[in-house]
Parts: C-alpha cells; structure tokens; sequence
C-alpha cells in the first residue's frame, strides 16, 4: 500500500468519523440534557455535573399525557406504514410490469403530490374533517400523512420491481401458477428487503409528522408525541421546561433508533439492491 493510499484512507476515516459525530452531536446534547437536574439545565460541560431522573419522572406525570401521546404516535404511524405499504405494493407492482400510454406521466404526477407543502392542504382538509366529524381522530391524522406517505412509497417500490427479472413470473406461471400466484409467492418474498426499507422510511415519516397531528388535535388524549412536546407547559407561565422536552425528545426517538439498529441490515440489504447485477 503506497503512501498516497493510507493518507486517502485515514482522510476517508476521519471524513466518516465528522460526519458521524456531526448527525449524532444534536441527539448526545439532548440526552445530557435530559439528565441533568433542572438547576443546571444551561450547563455548557459535556457532562453533567450530577445525573439525575428527575425530567423523565415529570415527562411521565400524568397532567403531561406523554405515554398516551406515544401511543398514539404508535396508531398513527403504524396504520399509516400498514396502509401505505398494501396500496403501494400493488401500484408499484403495476407500474414497473404493465405498459400503458402516459405511464411516465402517471409516475411524475404521483410523486409530484408529495411535494405539495402541507400547510397548502391543512385549512381546507380541516374544514372538511370538521363538517364529518372526524376531529379529534385517528382517521384525521392517518388519511392526511398517507397523501404523503404514499406517492413516495410507490415511487421507490416502482424502481425496486423494476429491476427484477420478468422471467421470475414467467418461470412460476410455467410451473403452473397464476399471475397473483407467482406474485404473492415469488416476487413479493424477493421484494422484502424493499419493501421492508419502505416501511422503515414511511414509519419514521408518520412518526415525526407534526403540522397535521397538531391542526386535527385539540383534545390532549388524541395528540401525538411531537404534538405533546411542543405543550409541555412547565411550573408558571413565564418558565419553559427545557429539561422534560429534552427528555421527551429522547423517549421519542430512542424508539426509532432501536428500530433502524435492529433491522439494518434488512435496510442496507434494500437501499443497495439492484446496484450491481
């Protein structure tokens, strides 16, 4: 290995290790944050000076409704990814395998809807919700966030189908299966590290969704995790709880931490498919 070659790889690791430590260093400020005690919340050390609990225990008391709030990011957001994955399969399935005029157009058209910004659709869709009563509902906040989730789900399923082989199909029909046969037990089994990436990105979407949950919602029982900590309300009026939103803000994303440590693997294995034949 020549000179030139270990300083570009040592460059290579320090380039990785900044920009690791610059996506991680908001999320490590947050969690000292959370630990320390209320007394020392502007602390500037990257330590705290003392650990303590005491802005977990108050994200949890009851007048804050967080643990409701987080399970009702969970309804959401599943629903939303379950939803989003079922019509996007089929349509993604049907736009890489049928031909048809102005495809290319369908395709522009969809993924062109989830660029509309959502403040552009809230007002109307909450008159709407209102005159049917759907304020204050799951539905209210799932219907909105799979007009965003879905056109991209379908977009990146769409390429996925497109680069397998035709002769997967037609080597199952030739067996004897049917075209729905040959999809639900050839293709979709081979699509699962795509599909599977889709459902990590589209949940994580749903998850942090925050304009829509926030105009549908007025009842504290029927808001989100992002929602419920934009309102946590601290002693007095004048004071801002800086301590428990930390803390809240680490409850809320651990979980999809955890989730994409899980399963990454499943999602290299999807956003890397297809690139060398």
């Amino acid at each position: 290995m020549t000179l030139t070659t270990k300083w570009r790889n040592r460059l290579l690791h320090v380039g990785v290790v900044a920009v690791v430590a610059y996506c991680l260093a908001p999320f490590y400020w947050m969690l000292v944050s959370s630990l320390r005690r209320t007394s020392d919340i502007f602390d500037t050390s990257l330590f705290p000076r003392r650990v303590s609990l005491e802005n977990y225990r108050a994200v949890f008391d009851p007048s804050q409704g967080f643990a409701r709030a987080l399970l009702n990011s969970l309804v959401v957001a599943g629903v939303t990814t379950v939803l989003a994955l079922l019509l996007a399969t089929f349509t993604a399935y049907a736009m890489a395998r049928l031909e048809f005029r102005f495809k290319r157009l369908v395709l522009t058209l969809i993924i062109a809807t989830s660029m509309f910004p959502v403040v552009s659709i809230v007002v109307p869709l909450l008159k709407l919700f209102t005159d049917i009563g759907w304020i204050n509902t799951y539905q209210a906040m799932i219907v909105p966030s799979m007009s965003f989730a879905l056109p991209l789900a379908v977009w990146n399923l769409t390429t996925f189908f497109r680069q397998m082989p035709d002769e997967l199909e037609h080597a199952a029909m030739v067996d004897g299966c049917t075209r729905g046969q040959a999809f639900r037990k050839i293709i979709v089994p081979l699509a699962a590290p795509g599909i599977f990436t889709t459902a990590i990105i589209t949940f994580i979407a749903a998850w942090n969704e925050f304009l829509i949950a926030l105009s549908m919602t007025n009842e504290p029982g029927m808001q989100t995790a992002p929602v419920a900590i934009s309102k946590f309300s601290g002693a007095s009026q004048f004071e801002t709880p800086f301590g428990s939103q930390m803390a809240a803000g680490v409850l809320a994303t651990v979980p999809l931490v955890v989730m994409v440590l899980l399963f990454q693997r499943r999602i290299v294995a999807g956003l890397t498919a297809g690139a060398a034949k």
